[in-house]
């Protein structure tokens, strides 16, 4: 070994005395010397950012009657890029005329994302989801953003011991969390509450109890709606979380529908945790409950184009955009990436409770995230154009 690290501080070296050299070498070559066609750095940095990529259904699996698995391969390259274990990725397609456009969770390993592999599990919940759910086929292509997103471990804040609690399709993101930790690549020790209404509607089951069985997590599984022998019966609560884990000594990773967020946080109320004790996985902001919702006119500008659209006040500026063919930049649809940040420029608008991610200096210089924001009256955008 030391032998090993001579060698190599030999090469360093021989390496450090061309540098010079080969500089004014280079600064010699002249005004006409032609430009390097490609550069390693340009090309490693498409490799691990490819913004939007093209991609193509291999296989289409049923899970539960409302939640299907898609895997997808890339059209335009051979793999996709190396991602964290919990993060997602945005799908778009057109559908019935209108681009149209959601995050998923990605179920799949980040190893497998190497070997040209990634998989989605979608229930059917909302237009896009709907139609991906029953009608998505082999062969069909859509466009996908490089995966992102904040939900996943962090070795110097999270805890060694993990409580992940799913509800729905929210199991996703800790199938691909497990699938990391067989594969070596996480440390955490992952115990799993998932809930559910019966057992039929407990997605990647199998998949779970072999992994389970092979010691990389344990599952416990809760169900609210039945009463089966080797399950939990009701919620995922406090009392039932800490008959498994010191809840003082573990991290918290939430995924599932707003109302599991506010019934979990709740229950821990009382154990005075750090708010960085408790991760939530982001939620698409979803239409405004309004009677009677008014429909107002909403002026958008991208480059050089304006675009005038009808958008009623129960849905966001995104989806008024949407429905009318615009491809306006979006990722998380929940407020916090800022990916969709737009230029206000005129009209009443409101923010959706809980979902304001704009630095302060955005608020201050009139810029706003659409895909949480709502028409209070004719409104006027800047929107970016999508990559």
């Amino acid at each position: 070994m030391k032998f090993k690290k001579q060698i190599f501080g030999f090469m360093d070296m021989l390496r450090f005395t061309k540098l010079v050299p080969n500089r004014r070498k280079a600064l010699e070559s002249g005004a006409n010397t032609p430009l390097p066609q490609h550069y390693r750095v340009n090309e490693m940095a498409k490799a691990l950012h490819p913004g939007r990529m093209e991609v193509e259904v291999t296989a289409v699996r049923p899970l539960t009657d409302r939640m299907t698995e898609l895997t997808f391969r890339r059209t335009d390259a051979e793999a996709f890029p190396f991602f964290r274990a919990g993060q997602y990725v945005s799908l778009q397609g057109t559908v019935e005329g209108s681009v149209v456009s959601r995050p998923y969770s990605i179920s799949s390993s980040p190893r497998e994302a190497l070997e040209n592999k990634l998989t989605l599990g979608i229930e059917d919940a909302g237009f896009f989801s709907d139609y991906l759910n029953r009608q998505a086929k082999v062969g069909d292509r859509f466009l996908m953003t490089e995966p992102a997103g904040e939900f996943h471990y962090e070795t110097l804040r999270d805890h060694k011991q993990i409580v992940c609690v799913a509800g729905g399709s929210g199991i996703t993101p800790f199938v691909s969390m497990a699938k990391s930790r067989k594969e070596g690549d996480e440390p955490y020790e992952m115990l799993l509450f998932y809930g559910a209404r019966d057992a039929a509607h407990l997605a990647y089951k199998a998949e779970l109890d072999a992994l389970a069985a092979e010691g990389v997590l344990k599952v416990v599984y809760v169900l609210s709606d039945e009463t089966r022998e080797g399950y939990e019966h009701g919620f995922v609560s406090a009392e039932l979380m800490a008959r498994y884990a010191d809840l003082q000594k573990v991290t918290f990773f939430l995924c599932g529908p707003a109302a599991m967020y506010a019934f979990i946080q709740k229950e821990l109320a009382p154990l005075g945790l750090p708010l960085k004790a408790m991760r939530k996985d982001a939620t698409c902001c979803g239409a405004r409950n309004v009677e009677n919702p008014r429909t107002f006119t909403l002026t958008v500008h991208i480059r050089d184009k304006v675009c005038t659209v009808p958008a009623r006040e129960d849905e966001t500026l995104l989806v008024a955009m949407e429905r009318a063919g615009i491809q306006a930049p979006n990722k998380c649809r929940a407020g916090g990436c800022g990916y969709c940040h737009s230029k206000w420029l005129g009209g009443d608008y409101l923010v959706a409770d809980g979902r304001d991610g704009r630095r302060a200096a955005d608020r201050k210089f009139g810029f706003i995230h659409p895909c949480v924001t709502y028409p209070q009256a004719d409104m006027e955008i800047d929107v970016p154009p999508a990559e």
